[in-house]
């Protein structure tokens, strides 16, 4: 049998001291294994390849592995000397890596069956199926393809298709510009709108919906521009309380984030006059446009943005209604803006790989992004009916309406900053992982009242399998018998 490749180990002998080739080897190996360099059950390199590393005769290193076997270090077995399975160590330096999401919780290694209900996470069980794979795999064959900055022209051309029967937009290929999601997009266009001014170190002063989506908040400070919170009502952004001297407005209109609400036509159309009265771009993320279960999806923002002078830019991706690990989504550019953001791309590069593109583009193209969203439309759905079973009625509980999208809103009666930490702990010590409404305020001393909306609560995804497990749990935190 081959042996398989074992880890390049850092190992040095030294000829004048006084220990024998041997024990020095012996040592260096006991060394990296409590380092952690080496783990139970990982392979060693045969004895003939460190040798050679090593300089040194064959049968030394036999000898210093002979020695390491006897102290019960190694063992021989699958034609390879390995690090006995039985070793464990702990290792102080390395630490788990957190879980991603609104309120990355960490959870206890003993719980294997905990339940994830945080938000954002879609139902992947069936994506993969006959049209995926033939989709990847001519998109394989094409290993050496190579695409323009802005995207592969025949994806731009199949996500025109797209925005146009989904979402109502009616854009060409030469509009749109793949990207690598909806956080990336955000980057982009932001960055172009800098470089289009005169003062290229300018700050932008940005809007964002309060509550709203605090993942693009951050990446809209982490790029140093100033973050303006505004409050939303029941139909989305409240575009009377727009500040005059704002470069951007970030908006969910389709399915606002966390609240769920629709922005009706009016009020789109009020937001798009007050950007071109004062200069500013509306930046529409596109975030569950498509995952609309009680109707039709509403047409995008930009659908209602005609004209050479657009002040509309449309973030989408297929983070939600596919899988998050795709990393590919596309920005709609009006005229304006679409050359610095064009020339940008082109300066710097496009990060999602030609065969992402390909297989993406194919998979448009045989209607299966169609087909597989109006599936799980239908099971959002179900899941939500699931939603309002197990958690409706309850006394103090409220579930706010939803018409679409991944998750739920829990609002609780009488709750406060610290019983909703306490509530969140509980249900994680219960197994069961979920998000508190309060990580998605931009601030709890806030500039304006919130008119009624939840300050506190919980926010719960709707996508894991397990959901109605999940809710179960949390029903015996939130209403216990």
């Amino acid at each position: 049998m081959r042996h398989p490749r074992p880890a390049d180990l850092p190992l040095t002998i030294d000829r004048s001291a006084p220990r024998s080739l041997v024990v020095q080897i012996a040592d260096g190996l006991r060394e990296v294994v409590r380092a952690g360099v080496l783990q139970a059950g990982d392979p060693l390199p045969s004895t003939r390849a460190l040798a050679t590393r090593l300089g040194v005769a064959r049968g030394t290193v036999v000898a210093a592995y002979d020695q390491l076997h006897g102290e019960g270090w190694l063992v021989a077995d699958e034609g390879a000397t390995r690090v006995d399975p039985g070793v464990h160590l702990d290792h102080p330096g390395r630490a788990p890596s957190p879980s991603r999401g609104v309120a990355a919780q960490t959870v206890p290694p003993s719980a294997a069956d905990v339940i994830d209900l945080r938000p954002g996470q879609p139902d992947v069980t069936d994506v993969v199926d006959g049209a995926w794979r033939a989709a990847w795999r001519s998109a394989v064959g094409q290993a050496g393809a190579r695409h323009d900055p802005s995207g592969s022209l025949a994806l731009r051309s199949a996500l025109a298709e797209h925005v146009r029967i989904a979402r109502g937009v009616v854009v060409g290929e030469g509009e749109i510009l793949v990207t690598a999601g909806v956080r990336e997009g955000l980057q982009l266009v932001l960055t172009a709108l800098v470089l289009g001014q005169d003062a290229r170190d300018r700050q932008l002063r940005v809007a964002v919906e309060d509550p709203g989506y605090p993942a693009l908040r951050r990446v809209i400070a982490a790029l140093g521009h100033e973050v303006v919170p505004v409050p939303v009502d029941e139909a989305g952004l409240r575009v009377d309380h727009l500040d005059s001297d704002l470069d951007a407005v970030l908006v969910t209109p389709g399915h606002q984030y966390p609240l769920g609400g629709a922005m009706p036509v009016g009020r789109r159309l009020e937001l798009i006059a007050w950007a071109r009265d004062h200069g500013a771009v509306v930046l529409e993320d596109d975030y569950d446009g498509e995952l609309r279960f009680t109707g039709e999806p509403v047409p995008a923002l930009a659908a209602l943005d005609r004209g050479d002078e657009g002040v509309v830019v449309t973030l989408g991706s297929f983070a939600k209604v596919l899988a998050p690990g795709i990393g590919l989504g596309h920005v709609i550019v009006p005229m304006p803006l679409r050359q610095r953001v064009i020339t940008l791309r082109h300066d710097v590069g496009c990060p999602v790989p030609a065969t992402v593109q390909d297989a993406l583009e194919y998979y448009l193209d045989a209607g299966a992004l169609r087909r597989h969203t109006a599936r799980m439309r239908r099971r959002y759905r179900d899941r939500r009916d699931v939603a309002l079973r197990l958690l409706s009625g309850l006394e103090g509980v409220r579930v706010r309406p939803m018409d679409g999208g991944l998750h739920a809103v829990v609002e609780l009666e009488g709750v406060d900053a610290a019983a909703e930490r306490a509530v969140v702990a509980e249900a994680r010590a219960r197994g069961v992982l979920v998000a508190g409404m309060a990580d998605y305020w931009s601030d709890l001393r806030p500039r304006h009242p919130a008119g009624g909306l939840p300050r506190h609560g919980l926010v719960v995804g709707l996508g894991p399998p397990s959901l109605e497990e999940g809710l179960t749990r949390l029903r015996e935190v939130i209403a216990p018998a």
